[in-house]
């Protein structure tokens, strides 16, 4: 069983920054794929990033120059650094883990799911 926490949601304004944070359990956390999805009000969940174990990284279009997708295997934990934010990034942004080391852009190949941490970006 994987247990995932996000954390450093929060509000910012419009072309700032942010870094939000998971923290996995588990022995193996270094074999998971990673991800981050966000999910607005009346809209379907998205993916938004993914890193490997290996830390290779792939990104949603809308995202990518924008945002960084890191982790840290002594650690247990996958970062994602927001930069340029923009009023469309406002969601709830999920972790999430896959129990192999292949990333996925859908939502049903992963596993496991953090609990959400809200990031609201102000106009």
């Amino acid at each position: 069983q994987v247990q995932l926490v996000e954390s450093g949601g929060g509000l910012v304004q419009a072309g700032g920054s942010l870094r939000i944070s998971c923290a996995a359990s588990g022995r193996t956390f270094r074999d998971y794929a990673m991800a981050w999805f966000r999910q607005a009000p009346g809209k379907q969940r998205e993916f938004v990033t993914a890193i490997t174990g290996g830390g290779s990284t792939n990104y949603a279009g809308s995202v990518k120059g924008r945002f960084t997708i890191s982790r840290d295997n002594a650690k247990n934990t996958v970062y994602l650094q927001m930069n340029s934010l923009k009023p469309e990034d406002t969601a709830v942004y999920y972790c999430a883990a896959r129990t192999i080391w292949v990333v996925s852009t859908r939502a049903d190949q992963y596993n496991y799911w953090g609990q959400g941490t809200q990031v609201t970006v102000s106009s």
